[in-house]
């Protein structure tokens, strides 16, 4: 853990802290932020993962409240309780279950009430998607026109249909995670706007849609008024309740009843941390424009595209439109690639040389990355390093395709193998995959700007966005500036601004925003290798032709 608390002068009036809480898919991270914006302690914490069978992720809500209370109680310890002003949660959108005395249930055949998560990158509720989908339901046009095996309805619809005694009928709540961890912090069953709109097809003007719960088998969620689901909703950033449990707070070390804040998706506390800085003085595109010129992009295990608009805008195979999702007032739209930094360490840790990789990284004391990075560097020669990849290409869906083609069949394709086995082949192939990483996000920005979305200036966060390599290749293959908050930790950062705002330190969202998200450094394209990126943007739409031609073929037998 890093501490890097600031001291104040008896003479300095005090700094307000928040503290930001930010459950990832591996694991739990604090930390305790200023009203500036600075990360001044960070703390993490590892949480377990299940994977019973394939596509089945699950979790423990009890042990993904521990870690919260373990990493809390890191960063907040030696500073003065009256400094700490609110609490703000974000997390995956996983599904937890508990019974109607809030005790974790099983989501398993196997009976463990422990493992009461289905994770979001569970995808063991495809039959359940499909059906769903092919009700064309009104409102399926508000997740791109499909929606996907990770949303919430599909997983309910599978518990049903697979522990219908064991789970559904003892079922009292169904939580998104980070609503769980606000009524954990509170006692008080709200629901997040961001949450019930995202992922479980609410509407900020029309609630829920009985017809569409009736529609899809799982009309008993509707007879008790969305009890088990949700019918008292917030924004995010709104005070929940009367703040911090008594007992929530000796669990956090914390003071009880500081301000907790309507919680956010982790990928949205990553946008809000970002999303609104002030730009002035960078030569940025975005400046002196709205903030509807930026599209946010958190990348870790998977990536998501963040766009906010003023009217609505339907944009196919991609999320969305939202109303106030993210930032209060504006339509949000989210694309998203499923494996990211999961697709890269697949890649990297198969590869035949990977354990040649892991000696000499260590020998020189470097990650595995920044030494594949140096590694291409000696390799590349005279060349640009991206043009290193001349002939060999990647399609990087190796766990299906969320946008822009939201099709969970699609596969993963390599072209341009050969029998060597050495770590060039290795440095070569992480770097194509990358590269298919960011075709992807092309081809995500380009549908969101044929549909009315004007993007100028990406603004990255998240694990991936320390990888240089990965982020050069960002800004080159879109052709756009790529900025780094100044705070690498950008999603806690916008879990503390829900902390802050709950406080009522700030009038509004978009005033933390701009406080509280600072720009560090910002990326150029390099405009002379356009050509060659755009001959493998050719390349990459016609793997995804071929993949389609080839199972038509195999149909076709």
């Amino acid at each position: 853990m890093r501490v890097l608390l600031k001291m104040h002068s008896k003479k300095q009036a005090p700094l307000k802290y928040y503290v930001g809480i930010d459950v990832g898919s591996a694991s739990v991270r604090a930390a305790l932020v200023d009203e500036f914006g600075t990360v001044v302690a960070h703390a993490d914490q590892p949480i377990q993962i299940w994977e019973p069978q394939p596509d089945h992720y699950e979790q423990s809500s009890a042990d993904i409240w521990a870690a919260c209370c373990l990493v809390t109680k890191k960063v907040v310890c030696g500073v003065d309780a009256s400094w700490i002003r609110g609490v703000g949660f974000d997390a995956t959108c996983s599904l937890v279950v508990v019974d109607k005395q809030f005790q974790p249930l099983a989501v398993n055949c196997e009976g463990q009430n422990y493992r009461n998560v289905i994770m979001w990158m569970d995808h063991r509720a495809v039959s359940q998607v499909e059906r769903i989908n092919a009700t064309q339901h009104r409102v399926l046009s508000y997740v791109g026109g499909v929606m996907s095996v990770e949303m919430q309805p599909p997983k309910l619809l599978w518990i049903k249909e697979n522990l219908q005694e064991s789970c559904w009928e003892k079922a009292g709540y169904f939580f998104d995670l980070p609503d769980f961890l606000s009524w954990k912090a509170t006692g008080v069953t709200a629901r997040s706007l961001c949450t019930v709109v995202c992922k479980w097809t609410y509407t900020s003007d029309g609630g829920w849609d009985d017809s569409f719960w009736k529609m899809i088998g799982l009309e008993d969620l509707v007879k008790d008024k969305y009890e088990k689901i949700g019918n008292h909703v917030l924004s995010p950033g709104e005070s929940v309740g009367k703040g911090l449990t008594p007992e929530a707070a000796k669990d956090l070390g914390l003071p009880a009843g500081i301000a907790v804040a309507a919680s956010l998706i982790d990928a949205h506390a990553g946008g809000l941390g970002v999303i609104g800085a002030d730009v002035k003085g960078y030569n940025l595109p975005c400046e002196n424009e709205p903030i509807t010129s930026r599209v946010a992009m958190i990348c870790g295990t998977s990536s998501c595209h963040m766009g906010v608009s003023e009217t609505p805008i339907f944009v196919p195979g991609v999320w969305g439109p939202y109303f106030s999702a993210m930032v209060p007032g504006l339509w949000l739209n989210e694309g998203g690639q499923s494996a990211t930094g999961k697709l890269i360490d697949h890649v990297v840790r198969g590869h035949v040389a990977f354990p040649e990789l892991q000696s000499k990284a260590a020998a020189s004391a470097h990650s595995i990355y920044t030494y594949l990075n140096s590694h291409l560097d000696l390799i590349k020669k005279s060349l640009p390093v991206g043009f290193l990849t001349v002939d060999l290409h990647v399609w990087p869906d190796f766990h299906g395709n969320r946008s822009p083609l939201t099709d969970l069949t699609l596969k993963g394709m390599v072209v341009g193998l050969t029998l060597s086995r050495g770590l060039d082949e290795l440095a070569l192939i992480y770097l194509a995959t990358i590269q298919a990483i960011a075709l992807g996000t092309r081809h995500i920005l380009e549908t969101m700007q044929a549909a009315g979305h004007h993007i100028n200036t990406l603004f990255l966060c998240g694990g991936l966005s320390k990888n240089p390599l990965f982020v050069q290749m960002h800004a080159d293959i879109t052709g756009k500036p790529v900025v780094l908050s100044k705070e690498v930790e950008s999603v806690l950062v916008g879990a503390a601004i829900l902390g802050a705002c709950a406080s009522g330190d700030f009038v509004s969202i978009q005033e933390a925003m701009a406080k509280m998200g600072k720009v560090g450094r910002v990326v150029q394209p390099n405009h002379e290798h356009k050509r060659f990126y755009d001959k493998k943007y050719e390349v990459f739409l016609k793997l995804v032709e071929h993949q389609r031609e080839y199972r038509s073929i195999m149909n076709s037998f």
